[in-house]
């Protein structure tokens, strides 16, 4: 990943959040917010932030396919191939709900992925103008500055447990097995601010049930590059076009290993 190509995404991601996310930010009618399924929004800005995006990516790197999420929602097919080849994803909008509420957080995110393994990768907080990016090998970014991840130091680890995909059985077992073990807090229903989170020492461990490539491979990327871990429950490394359910980021690889028999039982 080249200077050159690093600021042309950074460059793209906050001239579109200012000509189309920020302006809607608690401005959105009825009319501009539709629900794509259950409890799943989508509106007027992640539609038109998808497209600018996606035409500003085609500029940077003509040789990579482009995958968003509303793309995908309107064909579902594009996702059967997304794990091969050199492929730029995009959400638009992450943590539409909250954005649709009028609330943050809610974020922006790019990664450029190669057969699957995520190259490079940027997670935009517009609000708060926090640049989070990272590059295979290269490590990991906040507004430009190397940054290192970091636990909380609490004597229970600090856990976001994303269980509302989970059947009542699970949630109720999970957790037993966690409690007197972890402090849990809320989740911030934004994978763009659940990653910084972890590598920032506001919490130690995350689960995650949908692991769909947008919501992801950018922060997966950041959080491994900070010498964080993410995984699978069977250990397994997080890779796109995996359409698996489960996964366990951690501010370590040591909170993880500690963590992952107690989340995943």
């Amino acid at each position: 990943m080249t200077d050159a190509r690093h600021t042309a995404v950074c460059t793209l991601l906050r001239e579109v959040a200012a000509a189309v996310v920020l302006p809607r930010f608690r401005h959105l009618d009825a009319a501009d917010i539709e629900e794509k399924a259950k409890d799943d929004l989508v509106t007027v800005a992640d539609r038109e932030a998808e497209v600018q995006l996606a035409h500003g990516l085609a500029g940077i790197d003509p040789e990579a396919r482009i995958v968003g999420e509303e793309a995908c929602a309107a064909d579902p097919t594009l996702l059967e191939t997304v794990g091969s080849g050199r492929v730029w994803l995009i959400d638009p909008v992450d943590g539409t709900n909250n954005f649709a509420a009028g609330r943050t957080p809610f974020g922006m995110m790019i990664a450029l992925v190669e057969d699957g393994v995520p190259q490079a990768g940027w997670l935009y907080d517009p609000v708060a103008d926090r640049m989070c990016h990272a590059v295979r090998g290269g490590g990991a970014f906040v507004d430009g500055k190397p940054v290192t991840g970091r636990t909380t130091g609490a004597a229970e680890p600090v856990a976001a447990l994303a269980t509302y995909f989970m059947s009542e059985e699970d949630r109720a077992a999970l957790a037993e097995r966690v409690a007197g073990k972890l402090t849990l807090v809320e989740i911030p229903r934004c994978a763009a601010e659940q990653y910084p989170r972890l590598v920032l020492g506001e919490n130690d461990l995350a689960l995650f049930q949908r692991t769909l490539p947008w919501d992801h491979a950018a922060g997966v990327l950041f959080l491994e590059e900070a010498g964080g871990r993410v995984a699978r429950a069977d250990g397994s490394p997080f890779r796109v076009g995996d359409t698996r359910r489960g996964m366990l980021g951690a501010a370590s690889p040591e909170l993880w290993d500690m963590a992952a028999p107690l989340i995943f039982g």
